[in-house]
């Protein structure tokens, strides 16, 4: 519940009292800190690699700012032409270099896409041009709705969980949450609403074997 939803780990402990499970909130956050990395790696076996052709299509980039006690860090995001979350990576600073960071990561997970859309920033600019993608990148008015729309779910998580308290917390939970995020995003807006009972159905499945 506390990867799925946006609630705070004292939601999930209230939740669980009223199904008779006595057990802390710190308790949640340990299962959490322990499972949720297992979880995520299973889901990313099964959905991402090399052979995931269609997620070399089109990109969508775009980063959005992350206040960490009193700092500004940056959370860097690339989804496919579907909106699935492909990668995230938190920087310091938001420059060439830490495209550039960002960019090599997403690569050498799916490979060069065909296509990657970008905002007009100067610094994405220099770091395709630096990694040989310049003629492949596109820009435009809100061409990347895409991406900036994926970054609603984790605002609002950010908000139940009160902030993060440093940037590797940041890293762990929005790496863990988009892989979960993705297995349980059905595109509804896109399907008629059989068919995404029975994608429900099947991802519900799925996870009860992950966690089991």
């Amino acid at each position: 519940m506390y990867v799925r939803f946006p609630l705070s780990l004292r939601n999930v402990e209230d939740l669980l009292q009223e199904r008779g499970i006595d057990v802390s909130h710190e308790t949640v956050r340990f299962w959490w800190n322990r499972f949720g990395p297992l979880f995520a790696a299973q889901i990313k076996k099964r959905r991402a690699g090399p052979g995931r052709n269609w997620s070399n299509w089109q990109w969508h980039l775009d980063e959005v700012f992350v206040r960490i006690n009193g700092e500004t860090h940056y959370l860097w995001r690339a989804v496919d032409h579907e909106g699935e979350v492909l990668e995230v990576f938190v920087t310091k600073r938001r420059n060439r270099r830490a495209a550039l960071r960002f960019l090599r990561k997403a690569m050498k997970r799916y490979g060069r896409p065909k296509v990657i859309v970008t905002d007009k920033l100067r610094l994405l600019r220099a770091a395709m041009k630096e990694i040989g993608n310049e003629a492949r990148q596109e820009t435009g008015h809100r061409l990347t709705n895409r991406a900036e729309n994926s970054h609603q779910p984790f605002r609002r998580r950010e908000r139940a969980m009160s902030k993060f308290r440093s940037a590797k917390s940041l890293q762990k939970f929005t790496s863990n949450h988009a892989s979960i995020y993705n297995h349980f995003n059905h595109q509804r807006h896109l399907n008629r609403r059989d068919h995404c009972k029975k994608s429900r159905s099947q991802g519900l499945a799925e996870w009860r074997q992950i966690i089991a």
